[in-house]
């Protein structure tokens, strides 16, 4: 594959970086919505990744995340909201919780792949390490260098690193997933959750959590 061809140049994913930086200054979604519902069977269905469980299995709420790795909301989530949601909900067996990829942009769909083949135990973690670092790598100069800096702390090496941004049928498979989001489950912005299948959008703090959790946990 020659490098005029590969689909996460660097040019390229230096060009989006401004267009994150923009997506980051713009005002957050101060409301959530609850926007309909879609069926919990079709939601879990298989994707083109395979989902990444955190929590009970057999947990009776399930928590879907569509968020991009360049998301300032997003890591606003993971820092602020998520730990309490994983404390009282996913910690406890209340909650299952899965996180799908709906990049906005090419180095979004960069960062995704590099938390994927970091594997199943450990792409979890590398997103959390890449929402926190979020600053230090979506918005700025040279990006791609910035990932690569952030994800040597996860233990990537630039070899691995370099390997990865050329696997051209995970690049495909993110998109798939993204692409499924949007034309199955109306999902166009991030984050978007929908718990045990009722889609809610803009952001959410644990209280909203909450109440939607225990609307939908059955009484005992």
């Amino acid at each position: 594959m020659s490098s005029q061809s590969f689909a996460l140049s660097r040019r390229r994913l230096m060009t989006v970086a401004a267009g994150a930086l923009a997506l980051a200054a713009a005002p957050a979604h101060a409301e959530k919505a609850a926007a309909g519902k879609v069926a919990i069977e079709e939601l879990m269905a298989p994707n083109a990744l395979p989902d990444i469980v955190e929590g009970n299995a057999n947990a009776p709420v399930t928590i879907v995340e569509y968020a991009s790795m360049t998301c300032s909301h997003c890591a606003a989530f993971h820092h602020e909201v998520y730990p309490g949601l994983k404390k009282d909900y996913i910690d406890t067996g209340k909650v299952k919780f899965i996180l799908r990829e709906f990049p906005l942009d090419p180095l979004a769909t960069a960062a995704f792949m590099l938390a994927r083949e970091l594997g199943a135990d450990k792409r979890d973690a590398a997103v959390d390490l890449l929402f926190a670092q979020q600053k230090n790598w979506a918005f700025v100069d040279k990006p791609l260098d910035g990932l690569a800096n952030v994800l040597k702390q996860a233990g990537m090496g630039q070899e691995k690193f370099e390997a990865i941004l050329k696997d051209q049928d995970l690049y495909k498979k993110v998109n798939e997933v993204r692409s499924r989001g949007a034309e199955k489950f109306g999902v166009n912005s991030t984050p978007t959750f929908f718990i045990n299948g009722e889609k809610y959008t803009g952001e959410m703090n644990i209280q909203d959590f909450g109440k939607a959790i225990a609307a939908k946990t059955p009484a005992k």
